[in-house]
């Protein structure tokens, strides 16, 4: 039976465990868990961090830890009981471990690592926290590394800030708000800046000298120099190097490291130096033999010099090796490292080109406490500590010191009766008052222990030595007196053995007889002669002598005129010992009674350092003097007591005021003092007012603290002792003290006066006192004093530093020991509150009272319970009456203001704004229903109500602001929301009561609804971007605060019944908003809104027009946010269905319509989402430019077409621009552009300023258009396109006459026309794409698309980037359609295979003449339609011959758009399927290769050819085929009996088949004749094979005599096709040469051969597919380009399929298993017959031209006119418009352009307005001359007699800064537009001019004219896909006669030609009618 746990409710797994049991649950070790029942050795519980699943698991599994429960029962939840920081290191490793591994996913390897290291490192100290065996220190040391740790993770992950207090997480719950404001201050501060370090520490460790002369061992002693003063700044540093140059002791580490200890940061400057003595110990010249002395000298080595300031800079792990100098002379050695640093070169040299020291220098930083805890193993190693000279910055009170330097400065001697000068050498004793030699206390630095003697260096043969050795003596202080230093003279002498000998002695004793010691400076000592040692062994009798030349008496003058001397100088430093005279005066006064005066005037004079020594001694001498005679030296002894109190106030000093504190309270003894005391200061204060000079009054005040801690600890050690006499006297006395005090206070003065200064001395002091006053007087009493001293202050001050100070004095006060007392606090509060309140109206000092008022709300704080009491409610009463309107203004203050410039400025200015709203946020919270309650009653009129509101949702709107605090303060986020969300529901029902019904304000409503929207869109609330423990803790804590708020919102929205329509459609877009939010709940409660609006929008206007726009717009811009998700989009969806369920919405009446017309909103919505959604998922970054294009393209489309949506739709339009100039589809771009263009007119109309484009005239943005979209064709190789442009701006300048730009346009035109005939264009391969399935994006989804590939792609390249850019795709291996569960697959298939295209062109490509330049243009430009062809066999199949049942299935794919267009891929609009037969099959096969043939033989007749080898392989193909029975196998197949009997139909076919046999003979025959002319001799013996073989055809073809029509016309060449001008005059070109075109290309010609033939018969085809351009690739077959696996159902070998040798490939014996083959390769479009490109020669009397057959298929003409008007244009014409008979249709008018061959313009017959002209008759071509090229009108030259619109139309306001969509000048003089954008990266140049240079890439826009391309395409204009009404309310009245301009130039020109129904073209130009808008 399961019991729920009583105690086991929390544990961790320690055994995974599967759940394989039934409700198992299964574990992970490391789990916790929380137990809820148990049951026989079974636990039923769940996983904390996924409580929703909850099952059984054994219990043995478990570790149980003991855990605290709340809320016990069925929502309880448990906390363990454990050390927080434990916790906190449990859930961040947790959270860390799931972000560690994405890191190695996102290959950011360092920090991989790094936290790897910190996490296991975390775990380590885990564990010893856990074991529990660590003392306190040392916990406390593991705690505050763990969470340095914790915290540096988490600011490398990017979390959250964690508060702490004492290593603890806070709960912001248990704390203020402004005292959690504080935490996180301090921590964001410490994370932020770290306050540089005043005292710095060097660190030296010494590792060896490298050089080639060692032998002797080395002293080397380090120290630091000031260069500026020329002094050292502390002792030396001494390490013994070996003769190898290494450390002597190397397990003895403090003998190598030392630390230079604290040095200011006034010395870490370039001019202080660490310099570095070498000396050698050995002989006296470094080459002597080694047998001649074995004395040993001390002698100079060499020197090195680094300055610090290097060390600031350099890498502190790198070793230094330092450079080593020597003297030139010995002389100056004690200057060497003074001329190293002034580098004076001439004065040293390197000791050895390789000597160098190695040390190791690192600076650190703090104090020495700290690098003990941070460098424990530097001090646990061991490393000496080297000491500065004399104290540092700060002199604590504990620091025992005392030690002497001596440094040996220099010597006067005389020879001594030698010849050579001598070499001295010093001994060093120091001796006790014994005479006793005092053992260790020498020593030549710190490093080594101190010595009984030191020796000096030996300078060779100098009589006048300078040695700078400095040595130092630490005595004990109780050794002092009676110790003197001597000094020993000795020469040594570099013969006799080496013999030190004494000749004299110098001493000088530590202290003098007064006590005084010896005074620091240079000592000029005595040399006293003695050769003996013996005669120093009593010391006694030398002592009594002389001892330096200053003290010498006059009388004796042997001593004094002496040569010889010896100078040195001392400095003591010692915290014991003082040299100053007058300080031991004063502290034996008594013996000296008379000298107390001088005494006490003397103190002041004194060095600070010599009185803190004596601190306790001075201070006991001054009470006794007071003591004894008060009235006599009271003053005096009050004024040096005022000066030691203010020397400690001193920053060096400020370490002893303890020791003071320590000394009143233990060691003063004054019980008298306190009368004297009260006196002496009441004198001073009663004299302020008068008193001229204040300096003096202001220093005795300024130590007012100390002398009120002096007064009452005298009071009370005189009531201890007479039991609390004279009470009242003390009281009175201080209340006569306090009135003085007050009166001068209450002065009023200006800023500058003495006496205000005095007032702020005062004040600063003044709260220190309060605590001492305490210790007598009772809390309230105090009080008293501080409430009516703070009272006096004037209020009207002008003193604006006093301003400051009475604000430092409150902030002081309210933090003081007084305030925190509640029963002075309520006697305080009004005074604070009154002074506050002051400053924050004036907004000054903000800083301050930011202070004053965080402390003030710290001390609030609510009962555990939630309830507060009384007291503290009054006091948030009086608080929230005083500062919360103030405290508001405040905030939105500061928040307007301008940031100021400086950092620091900065810094202070986000702190002080962050205090007060710490502070608010702390008020409010301490706000019960009460304090509301009385707040909202205190409005006395609605007006002030209103503005209360207004500005407290003002302020909460601050508040909300991501800027308001640092992005990881979430804690101090989520309290923030939590105040605000309590707050609102307060105000929500004043709202409600005082705003509504007839008192409605929309101004506050409106405030309420914005603050509530911005609530909710918060990111830090945003729960499902956090990780699952962070959610659930929030949610634990406070809820869902975004479901409460639209909980909220709801409610208030039913409540404003009528008023709502106030908000519609205002609050649309917001509330739009909130339900993006992917929060069930919420979503639930604010979409019925949306019915609610909708319903209260029909009532009003009968629709909901509004609040679809609004919804369309919003939604747009929200989504691309990165709002929003798939369930939205459902969950919106689900609107549709709940209009019948809540019939209540909507009233009857009006049910039906509104159901239908909300029904399609919702529709459209939904389907709008669909597409942003997919267009945000596909604008992610690392997603490819393909699937971005195709989704903005669909986008785009929705917009224009179902929501007339203009200005999104231009957006939308330069988004996908900027997207192909990206991806570098210059093409596409400049159809995309196009777009914008078309939008907008040739007219002066203002435009206001939009995205990139300044504000400008409608004609200089199109003008600039048009250049850059003929600068980007330009780019794109569509260069004929750019020439219409061209044309268009050129018309424009000549109608302004603007001669320069037109100039340039013509320049630009003609440089275009180049280009075409110049430069190589590569021509594209297309590919049918299909998507299915459900997994493709909604503009993708079951679509198929034809793309145009990328140069140089071909199929395999196409699918693997298809493959790439959807990777989870699969593709099909076949190209039938597939079935609907493909469709319906929850998976992606692509479906891809290569298509041929079929030009609309037909004229152009099968003119005569025209270049293959030209040509390709037209091949693959402007396609609409595309082909696929499938071979197979219908029946049974004959093996003899193929051909007898090989049937064709033809797909014909057509198009939305022409490819190219504002895409590489459109959508396929609609698919035919036909079937060719066998006979017709048969028929295209041969025109194909006739026309290839013809080709061939017209380029070699033109000599275009390099080789005649392309020739030669294709003649050779077909003649070889036909010899091994290529056609023959047609004649057995169809013209034999059965056939013709079986299909009578098929006579004429049949015919046409013969006839085509009989022409391909003939065409062979003429080509054999060219190919003699030209084929080169070594290949004449192909040539007569191909001869001989060629008659061989014929025989088997039975032709002995061609046909005459065939004799009469031997090659067709009028229009490239025999059959298209059999009736013309023929061309009959003769082999010795005629009319050719250069053709560089010969694959092209080849593109449109046919591989349908599937068996070996057709080798004329399979012999010439693939060729190359070289020749000696021509047998060198390559595969098909197009074949592909994905593109055949057959599964022939690949070597079959493509690469066989044409050999094989033709041979008509070929075996059966290669005969299917040919099947797999009839999917390249290369090798495919294309009837479309060369339609079947039937006579034009029974074959419809091409157009019209391709308008049987596609409404591409005229939809009004009947099938008869639509003529087709004449084949030769260079017309780009089809002429039509009756009136055309606007936009084939206007909105139309037949693909251009471009010809040279004619001339201008009239007007240039779009005038119809007559088209010249067609000028047969001569045989011999090519053609003139006839009269036509311009490409863009459009014809209109009419004025109705086709193009497509979008809506939009005229005010709307963008050209209405559908807006189009319906006078003769206008047109439609272009669409455009605009270059991104390029800035608008001014419209007006034109570049100089010719090319047609210029940025500079040129003006253009009324001329219209298509919507998508230059070319669609001819061919309407969907053709849409123009809105009546754009349409512009035809009768409207705009003004006339006057005539241009070329109208004056003759030989007008026009149609009829035209106007004259001799009328002016009109100019277009300015609209009249508003100024955009």
């Amino acid at each position: 039976m399961w019991i729920p746990t009583e105690h086991e409710k929390y544990g961790v797994v320690l055994v995974s465990f599967r759940g394989t049991v039934q409700h198992g649950l299964p574990l992970e070790i490391g789990d916790t868990v929380q137990i809820l029942e148990k049951c026989e050795g079974w636990f039923r519980g769940f996983i904390l961090k996924n409580p929703n699943i909850k099952g059984i698991f054994p219990s043995s599994y478990i570790h149980l830890k003991n855990a605290h429960v709340k809320n016990k029962g069925q929502f309880e939840t448990v906390i363990p009981v454990e050390d927080s920081v434990i916790t906190e290191m449990t859930s961040t490793l947790r959270d860390w471990g799931a972000m560690w591994k994405q890191l190695y996913v996102k290959n950011e390897g360092d920090l991989f690592h790094r936290l790897w290291h910190v996490m296991n490192e975390i775990l380590d100290l885990r564990r010893q926290v856990l074991v529990g065996h660590l003392t306190h220190d040392r916990m406390r040391d593991v705690k505050q590394h763990i969470t340095a740790r914790l915290d540096w993770g988490n600011e490398q992950l990017c979390l959250d800030l964690v508060p702490r207090r004492e290593f603890s997480m806070v709960d912001p719950d248990e704390i203020s708000v402004t005292e959690l404001y504080r935490l996180m201050e301090h921590r964001h501060r410490k994370k932020e800046t770290s306050a540089p370090a005043s005292t710095h520490h060097l660190f030296v460790h010494v590792k060896s000298l490298m050089s080639t002369n060692l032998g002797e061992e080395l002293e080397v002693f380090f120290h630091i120099y000031d260069g500026r003063e020329n002094r050292p700044l502390s002792e030396r540093f001494f390490v013994k190097l070996n003769k190898s140059g290494l450390p002597k002791s190397p397990e003895k580490t403090e003998r190598q490291c030392t630390l230079f200890v604290d040095l200011g940061s006034s010395d870490l400057r370039k001019d202080v130096y660490i310099v570095v003595h070498i000396i050698r110990i050995g002989r006296m010249g470094a080459g002597e033999k080694k047998n001649l002395c074995s004395v040993q000298y001390r002698r100079p080595f060499g020197c090195a010099v680094v300055s610090i300031a290097d060390l600031l800079t350099a890498d502190s792990k790198d070793d230094h090796l330092l450079k080593v100098y020597a003297c030139n002379t010995e002389s100056e050695w004690y200057q060497i490292h003074e001329n190293i640093i002034k580098k004076a070169n001439s004065r040293y040299n390197l000791s050895g080109s390789n000597t160098g020291l190695a040390v190791a220098l690192q600076l650190l930083h703090g104090d020495i406490e700290q690098l003990r805890r941070e460098y424990m193993v530097l001090f646990t190693r061991g490393v000496s500590i080297t000491r500065k000279l004399g104290f540092s910055d700060v002199i604590m009170p504990g620091e025992m010191r005392n030690d002497l330097y001596i440094t040996l400065e220099k010597g006067e001697f005389e020879k001594g009766g030698k010849s050579v000068a001598r070499n001295v050498e010093i001994t060093v004793y120091v001796l006790d008052i014994d005479g006793q030699i005092l053992k260790s206390h020498v020593a030549a630095g710190s490093g080594e222990p101190g010595g009984d003697e030191y020796h000096s260096l030996v300078l060779y043969h100098n009589n006048s030595p300078r040695w700078a050795e400095q040595i130092k003596l630490p005595i004990p202080v109780d050794m002092f007196r009676g110790s003197h230093v001597r000094f020993e003279f000795r020469h040594c002498s570099t013969k006799d053995k080496g013999e030190k000998k004494l000749f004299g002695y110098s001493f000088v004793p530590l202290m003098q007889e007064d006590g005084r010691t010896l005074p620091d400076g240079t000592h000029e000592l005595i040399i006293h002669k003695c050769e003996e040692n013996t005669s120093l062994a009593d010391c006694s009798r030398y002592l009594k002598q002389p001892f330096t030349k200053a003290n010498l008496p006059s009388n004796n003058q042997t001593l004094k005129g002496t040569k010889e001397s010896f100078w040195i100088t001392s400095f003591l430093c010692s915290t014991k010992l003082t040299q100053n005279g007058d300080m031991l005066d004063l502290l034996k006064w008594r013996a000296h009674p008379e000298r107390i005066n001088d005494s006490l005037s003397k103190l002041k004079e004194i060095d600070g350092s010599e009185i803190v020594k004596f601190l306790q001694d001075t201070l006991d001498t001054l009470f006794g003097i007071l003591d004894e005679s008060s009235q006599r030296y009271g003053l005096k002894v009050f004024d040096s007591l005022v000066h030691i109190i203010n020397l400690l106030q001193d920053s060096k000093f400020q370490h002893f005021k303890p020791v003071m504190d320590t000394y009143i309270e233990s060691h003063f003894a004054g019980a008298l003092s306190y009368r004297d005391l009260i006196k002496v200061l009441k004198w001073y204060v009663d004299r302020i007012v008068d008193a001229e000079h204040q300096d003096h009054i202001q220093q005795v005040l300024k130590a007012s603290e100390y002398i009120f801690k002096y007064i009452i600890q005298s009071r009370r050690l005189f009531s201890l002792a007479t039991g609390g006499q004279n009470e009242e006297e003390f009281r009175v006395c201080i209340h006569e003290l306090f009135m003085s005090i007050r009166f001068f206070l209450s002065q009023e003065n200006k800023s500058t006066s003495p006496v205000a200064q005095t007032q702020a001395v005062f004040l600063r002091t003044f709260p220190a006192v309060y605590g001492e006053l305490l210790k007598i007087f009772t809390v309230r009493e105090v009080a008293g004093f501080v409430r009516e001293t703070l009272g006096t202050l004037p209020t009207a001050v002008h003193a604006d530093c006093l301003e400051a100070v009475k604000l430092q004095c409150i902030a002081k006060t309210v933090e003081s020991q007084l305030y925190i007392n509640p029963e002075s606090r309520c006697i305080l509060l009004p005074v604070v509150l009154r002074i506050l309140q002051a400053h924050m109206q004036e907004q000054r000092d903000l800083v301050m009272c930011a202070r004053i008022l965080t402390s003030m709300l710290s001390l609030i704080k609510k009962e555990e319970n939630g309830t507060v009491e009384p007291v503290v409610s009054e006091e948030v009463e009086l608080i929230v009456e005083s500062l919360l309107g103030v405290l508001l203004r405040t905030i939105l203050e500061i928040s307007n203001r301008p940031q100021p410039a400086g950092p620091a400025m900065r810094l202070q200015f986000q702190d002080v704004t962050g205090e007060f709203v710490a502070c608010l946020l702390a008020l409010l919270r301490q706000m019960s229903d009460r304090h509301y309650q009385q707040l909202l009653q205190a409005f006395n009129s609605k007006d002030n109500l209103r503005d209360f509101l207004l500005q407290i949702f003002t302020v909460f709107r601050i508040l909300i602001r991501p800027e308001m605090f640092p992005k990881d303060w979430t804690v101090m986020r989520l309290v923030t929301n939590n105040v605000i969300i309590t707050t609102v529901l307060y105000l929500s029902d004043a709202l409600r009561k005082n705003f509504l019904n007839d008192k409605f304000d929309y101004k506050v409503w409106d405030s309420y609804f914005y603050l509530s929207v911005i609530f909710i869109n918060q990111p830090c609330l945003q729960l499902e971007s956090f990780s699952p423990s962070k959610r659930k803790k929030i949610l634990e804590k406070y809820g869902d605060m975004r479901v409460m708020m639209g909980c909220e919102i709801f409610s208030m929205w039913q409540n404003l019944g009528e008023h709502k329509l106030n908000f519609i459609p205002a609050m649309i877009g917001p509330f739009l908003e909130v339900t993006l939010v992917p929060q069930p709940d919420l979503r639930n409660v604010m979409i019925p809104i949306f019915h609610d609006m909708m319903d209260w929008e029909q009532r009003r206007s009968g629709n909901f027009k509004q609040v679809e726009a609004k919804l369309i717009d919003k939604l747009d811009s929200l989504m691309s946010e990165g709002k929003g998700d798939e369930t939205y989009r459902e969950l919106f969806n689900s609107i549709i269905p709940l209009f019948g369920p809540y019939p209540s919405l909507l009233k009857k009446i009006e049910r039906e319509t509104w159901r239908e017309s909300g029904i399609s909103l919702i529709a459209t919505v939904t389907r709008l989402m669909e597409r942003l959604l997919d267009y945000r998922d596909c604008m992610k970054l690392g997603e490819v430019d393909g699937k971005k294009i195709g989704c903005t393209v669909s986008l785009l489309n929705f917009y224009k077409t179902e929501l007339n949506k203009e200005e999104m739709y231009i957006r939308y339009i330069h988004k996908l621009y900027d997207l192909h100039l990206k991806a570098q589809n210059y093409t596409e771009a400049s159809y995309t552009l196009l777009l914008y263009d078309e939008l907008l007119e040739w007219s002066d109309r203002p435009l206001r300023e939009f995205l990139n484009y300044p504000m400008q005239s409608e004609w200089q943005r199109k003008e600039y258009l048009h250049l850059t979209i003929v600068q980007n064709f330009d780019r794109g190789k569509c260069w004929e396109n750019g020439i219409i442009l061209c044309r268009e701006l050129a018309d424009q300048y000549e109608s302004y006459y603007d001669y320069r730009n037109l100039s340039k346009m013509r320049m630009m035109e003609a440089s275009l026309y180049d280009k075409i005939m110049d430069q190589q264009r590569l021509e594209p391969e297309f590919f049918r794409v299909g998507f299915y399935g459900k997994k493709f994006p909604f503009f993708l989804r079951n679509k198929e698309f034809v793309c145009r590939g990328h140069d140089y792609e071909r199929l395999e390249a196409f699918q693997q980037r298809m493959l790439n850019e959807f990777p989870h795709a699969i593709a099909m291996q076949h190209v039938n359609q597939p079935d609907q569960t493909i469709y319906q697959a929850d998976a992606q298939y692509l479906q891809i295979y290569a298509v041929t295209p079929i030009p609309e062109s037909q004229d152009v490509l099968q003119r005569d003449g025209v270049p293959d330049n030209i040509k390709s243009f037209y091949k693959f430009n402007h396609i609409w339609r595309f082909r696929y062809d499938r071979p197979f066999h219908k029946g049974t199949k004959d093996k003899e011959n193929e051909f007898k049942s090989l049937w064709v299935e033809r797909t014909t794919l057509t198009l939305v758009q022409s490819l190219p267009g504002i895409s590489r891929w459109f959508e396929v609009e609609k698919r035919e399927l036909v079937e060719v037969s066998p006979l017709e099959n048969a028929i295209e096969v041969i025109e194909n290769k006739n026309l290839q043939l013809r080709t061939l033989i017209t380029q070699c007749q033109s000599r275009q050819m390099q080789n005649i080898n392309p020739l030669t392989m294709c003649l050779n193909g077909v003649i070889d085929a036909a010899v091994n029975g290529g056609l023959a196998r047609y004649q057995e197949a169809f013209f034999v009996k059965d056939y013709i009997m079986n299909h009578p139909e098929d006579g004429e076919k049949i015919g046409r088949l013969r006839e085509l046999m009989f022409e391909q003979a003939h065409i062979l025959e003429y080509g054999l004749a060219v190919h003699e002319k030209f084929v080169p001799q070594d290949m004449r013996p192909l040539h007569k094979k191909l001869v001989d073989q060629f008659h061989l055809m014929k025989s088997s073809l039975g032709i002995q005599e061609f046909p005459a029509y065939v004799r009469a016309s031997p090659v067709h060449f009028t229009n490239g096709s025999p059959r298209t001008c059999r009736n013309s005059v023929p061309n009959i070109i003769s082999p010795d040469g005629g009319r050719g075109v250069a053709r560089r290309s010969y694959p092209a010609v080849n593109r449109y051969s046919s591989s349908s033939l599937s068996s070996q018969a057709s080798n004329e085809v399979s012999n010439i597919t693939g060729q190359s351009e070289s020749s000696d690739e021509v047998f060198n077959m390559q595969p098909s380009p197009s074949t592909s696996s994905l593109s055949s159902n057959h599964s022939a070998s690949p070597n079959v399929t493509s690469s066989a040798p044409s050999s094989a490939r033709g041979s008509p014996q070929m075996a059966e298993k290669h005969k299917h083959s040919r099947e797999n390769a009839c999917l390249s479009p290369r090798e495919r017959p294309v009837s479309a490109i060369f339609p079947n020669p039937l006579d034009p009397a029974q074959r419809a031209p091409s157009h019209q057959i391709g308008d049987t298929t596609l409404p591409r003409s005229d939809p009004n006119l009947s099938a008869p008007d639509k003529v087709r244009p004449t084949p030769s014409s260079w017309s780009l418009d089809s002429v039509k008979e009756g009136p055309p249709s606007f936009s084939d008018s206007f909105g139309k352009l037949l693909c251009p061959p471009v010809p040279p313009r004619p001339p201008y017959s009239g007007s240039s307005a779009k005038n119809m002209r007559s088209q010249s008759p067609v000028t047969s071509r001569s045989p011999q001359k090519t053609t003139v090229p006839p009269f036509t009108p311009s490409p863009t030259e459009c014809q209109s007699t009419s004025l109705v619109s086709n193009s497509p139309v979008l809506s939009g306001s005229y005010s709307s800064g963008i050209s209405s969509l559908s807006r189009c000048s319906v006078s003769e003089a206008s047109g439609t537009e272009l669409p455009a954008g605009d270059h991104p990266s390029h800035p608008l140049p001014p419209p007006t001019t034109l570049p100089n240079s010719v090319s047609s890439s210029s940025d500079e826009p040129i003006r253009r004219e009324n001329k219209t391309p298509p919507p998508y395409s230059v070319y669609e204009r001819n061919n309407p896909r969907r053709p849409v009404p123009l809105p009546h309310s754009l349409s512009i009245p035809p009768q409207t006669d705009p003004p006339a301009l006057p005539p241009k130039p070329h109208q004056l020109r003759t030989g007008s030609m026009k149609l009829d129904g035209t106007s004259d073209p001799r009328v002016p130009r009109p100019r277009p009618l300015p609209r009249k808008v508003s100024q955009l």
